[in-house]
C-alpha cells in the first residue's frame, strides 16, 4: 500500500496494547565480543528486555559505548545475541529481512549514483515480484516523501548533508519496511541541519506510519521526536528507565521546547543519564 502524505495521529490504540501484542519483542538479550586471547569477552549488552508496538517512535539515549547500536543490529538481524532473543511479528530475527530497513550516520550513498539510483538500490536485492513500471513508481513516491522531487539526477556531491540524508532515508522506505532503524541519523550534519531534519524526519515517519527505533545521543533530539525513550546504563548496556514523551504532535510546527512540561521531563532524563556519561567516562579512563 502506498505510503500516504497527510500527517497520521500517533499510534493511540497500539501503544496502549503494546504488552498483548508488540511488533518488536526483546527478551533477555546480551551480547558479547571476544577480544584478545586471554581476555575476558566484554559484554556489550546484558539482559535487555523491549516491547515496541506497531507504528511506535521509540528512541534509546546513553552514554557511549553502551550498546545502543550493538541492539539496533540485534533487531536488523546483523548481530546474533549471545543470550535471549528479538522477535519481529512473533518471528525470530536470525538474520535480515525486507521488513526492517536501517538508516546511517555516514549515509552510506554510493558516490558513483545519482539520488534515483541510489533509491533504486534500496530494491535491487529484493525479490518483490515488481515490474519495471512499479519499481519506478515506488522511486518517485520515496523521492517525493523525502521531498527530494527535482534533484533525481543529482550526485550525492552535489547535495548538502541533509540531502544527502534523506536521500538515504528514501532508499529504506522504498522497500516499504515495517521497521525503521535510525541509527544517529542526523549525527553527520550541522547543528542547524539537525534541527531542519528533525522537523523532516517527525514528518516522514508521520506520513509513512513506520515503526521506528532511533539512536540518538541528543536529550533533545529524543524527546522532539519519540513516544517513549529508552535510557540505557553505560556498559554492559542496559535499561535503566523506560520514559512515556507525551508532549503534543506535530512537535515543530512551533517550539516544543516552550511547552510546560518539556524542561522537567529533560531535566528527569539528565540527571538519570549525568552520571551514566560519568560512568562511562570512568570506564574508558
Amino acid at each position: 500500500m502506498a505510503y500516504q502524505y497527510a500527517l497520521v495521529v500517533y499510534h493511540t490504540e497500539q501503544v496502549e496494547n503494546m504488552d498483548i501484542n508488540p511488533l518488536i519483542q526483546a527478551r533477555g538479550v546480551t551480547v558479547s565480543y571476544n577480544r584478545r586471547r586471554g581476555e575476558e569477552p566484554l559484554v556489550a549488552l546484558a539482559g535487555v528486555d523491549l516491547d515496541v508496538a506497531a507504528g511506535e517512535f521509540v528512541a534509546i539515549v546513553g552514554p557511549s559505548g553502551c550498546g545502543k547500536t550493538t541492539f539496533l543490529n540485534v533487531v536488523a538481524g546483523l548481530v546474533r545475541p549471545a543470550a535471549g532473543s528479538v522477535t519481529v511479528a512473533g518471528r525470530e530475527v536470525t538474520g535480515p529481512g525486507p521488513d526492517r530497513a536501517m538508516v546511517f550516520q555516514d549515509y552510506a550513498l554510493m558516490p558513483w549514483r545519482t539520488v534515483e539510483a541510489n533509491v533504486r538500490f534500496g530494491l535491487e536485492f529484493q525479490r518483490h515480484g515488481l515490474s519495471r513500471s512499479e519499481v519506478d513508481a515506488r522511486i518517485a513516491e520515496a523521492i517525493e516523501l523525502v521531498s527530494l522531487r527535482g534533484f533525481e539526477r543529482s550526485f550525492p556531491y552535489e547535495l548538502s548533508g541533509g540531502m544527502r540524508q534523506r536521500v538515504g532515508i528514501a532508499r529504506a522506505l522504498v522497500g516499504r519496511p515495517q521497521i525503521l532503524l535510525a541509527d544517529e541519523p542526523l549525527g553527520a550534519v550541522d547543528a542547524m541541519t539537525r534541527e531542519a531534519m528533525q522537523g523532516e524526519l517527525e514528518r516522514i515517519i508521520a506520513a509513512s506510519g513506520l515503526t521506528t527505533i532511533l539512536i540518538t545521543h541528543s536529550i533533545d533530539e529524543a524527546l522532539s521526536l519519540a513516544d517513549r525513550l529508552v535510557l540505557v546504563s553505560h556498559r554492559p548496556g542496559t535499561v535503566r528507565e523506560i520514559l512515556d514523551v507525551t508532549l503534543p504532535r506535530p512537535r515543530f510546527d512551533y517550539d516544543i521546547k516552550a511547552h510546560p512540561d518539556y524542561a522537567p521531563l529533560r531535566e528527569h532524563v539528565w540527571e538519570l543519564l549525568k552520571g551514566e556519561a560519568l560512568g562511562a567516562k570512568e570506564v574508558r579512563a
